[in-house]
């Protein structure tokens, strides 16, 4: 029992310095590849503190050689712009002046639900109340709004149709049928749901329209305020 005791003191001991000599980025939002560098270390970490049978320097080894490793990565991640984009990958603009960019989306294995909900989390709730939105290359996201963003989302939004399907529950929350938005579309020269990529409708009867391939129109619909 001594023995774990005093093998897992030198092995936090020496991760700790590890940690520290990758630099700030490396205990706040990491890379793809630094990411994979951490899982690796905890994992090399924990084999040692372990099993007795196993020489504590043989862990210390693998853990200082994963570190080098991190050190050759960065020279290149810094050096070589093309190295840089190939390890840590490239910003994705997901939300542009038309609207929202699908086929970025979909390289990043987001669907329109995903950017909603990121939007919320930035505070954002509106689709029309920015002017760009990404996903940087760590995976943290970024928007950029209008100017007069707080204007354009008095009340909140919800999702009406998404990529091509009705969200039957906000249906009923809105207090009118299919058919009726069915002649909403109709009127913007979209034949059926399965043309929008996504509709968005808030309280006060402003919708977000987005037909696959085209930019977005902000409809104004005639009706009484709702609470979601």
């Amino acid at each position: 029992m001594g023995l774990i005791f005093i093998r897992t003191i030198i092995i936090f001991v020496t991760l700790l310095v590890i940690m520290r000599l990758m630099g700030k980025r490396q205990i706040g939002e990491m890379q793809p590849f630094e990411l994979v560098i951490t899982l690796l270390i905890a994992e090399l970490a924990c084999i040692p503190m372990a099993d007795t049978s196993i020489p504590l320097l043989y862990g210390i080894i693998a853990i200082v050689t994963i570190y080098f490793l991190h050190q050759i990565v960065c020279l290149f991640d810094l050096g070589f712009k093309p190295m840089k984009a190939l390890l840590s990958g490239k910003p994705s603009i997901v939300l542009n002046k038309d609207g929202i960019d699908i086929t970025q989306l979909k390289k990043n294995n987001l669907d329109v639900s995903d950017l909603i909900e990121s939007l919320r989390g930035a505070g954002y709730f509106s689709l029309d109340a920015l002017d760009y939105a990404l996903y940087e290359a760590n995976g943290s996201f970024s928007a950029l709004p209008k100017k007069d963003y707080e204007s354009l989302q008095t009340s909140l939004p919800i999702i009406l149709i998404d990529e091509g399907k009705f969200d039957k529950k906000n249906l009923e929350r809105t207090g009118k049928d299919k058919d009726y938005f069915l002649g909403v579309l109709r009127e913007h020269g979209c034949k059926d749901e399965k043309k929008v990529l996504i509709m968005t409708i808030d309280g006060n009867g402003k919708a977000y329209l987005q037909k696959n391939g085209e930019k977005y129109q902000v409809l104004e619909l005639n009706w009484e305020e709702k609470q979601w």
